[in-house]
C-alpha cells in the first residue's frame, strides 16, 4: 500500500457514533462492491487508526483510512461521491502518500463469534430441516460470552437483514499486498499502521 485517505467521523448531536459508522461503512461498502473484480477481490484495504481493544469492550474510534496500491485507485473509488449524502458528518482528507515512518502493519479481517444459542439453533434447525426447539436443544449448554470485539451494525441489501461486522484487529511485523473483500478487510493482507 502506497496511498491513502482519512475520513473523520464527526461529533454531532443529532447522531451518535454507532450510528454514524454504520451509515458510512455502508457506503463505503457499496463503492467497494462496485470496484471490485470478476473474483469479489477489491483493491482497497481499511484500517481503524484509532482502534482499541479491551477486556470487556473495545471501540473502532472516530477515523477510517483507506489505503491503495496507487492514486489512481482511490480517485476511481471516489470516497467524496459515495459520502455525499452524509457530508455535514464526515471530513474526507485529499489522497496522500504514505508517510516515511510508520509504525508498523495490522490485519483487519471480519471475525464472526458464536455468540447466540437462539441464532445458532434457528440456523441448526434451518440446515437440518428440524424445528427450532429440537434445535435448541443442541445448544442448551452453551455459555453465554462477552464478545469484546468492536463492530459496525450493517444492513443486508439483498436479505434486508441487519447484522452486525465484528472486526479484529491482529498487528503484524511484515507487510503482505493482497486483496481485500468488499468491507475492505482480509484475513492475510496487511495495512499500514502511523
Amino acid at each position: 500500500m502506497k496511498y491513502y485517505l482519512e475520513i473523520t467521523l464527526l461529533p454531532n448531536p443529532d447522531i451518535n457514533l454507532l450510528t454514524l459508522w454504520s451509515k458510512v461503512f455502508q457506503q463505503i461498502h457499496l463503492g467497494l462492491v462496485e470496484i471490485q473484480d470478476n473474483q469479489k477481490r477489491v483493491p482497497i484495504g481499511v484500517s481503524f487508526p484509532e482502534y482499541v481493544i479491551g477486556e470487556k469492550y473495545s471501540v473502532l474510534g472516530g477515523k477510517l483510512r483507506l489505503f491503495a496500491q496507487d492514486e489512481s485507485t482511490l480517485v476511481r473509488f471516489d470516497a467524496t461521491k459515495w459520502l455525499n449524502r452524509l457530508s455535514n458528518y464526515v471530513h474526507c482528507t485529499n489522497i496522500s502518500p504514505l508517510p516515511e515512518r510508520l509504525k508498523g502493519y495490522a490485519i483487519y479481517q471480519r471475525e464472526q463469534p458464536k455468540v447466540s444459542k437462539e441464532r445458532l439453533a434457528r440456523r441448526y434447525a434451518r440446515r437440518h430441516n428440524i424445528d427450532y426447539d429440537t434445535a435448541l436443544l443442541r445448544y442448551s449448554e452453551m455459555v453465554y460470552r462477552l464478545i469484546p470485539t468492536p463492530f459496525i451494525r450493517l444492513k443486508s441489501l439483498s436479505s434486508d437483514n441487519t447484522f452486525c461486522l465484528w472486526i479484529k484487529k491482529i498487528t503484524v511485523a511484515e507487510s503482505f499486498d493482497d486483496t481485500f473483500s468488499s468491507y475492505g478487510v482480509s484475513a492475510t493482507s496487511t495495512v499500514p499502521e502511523f
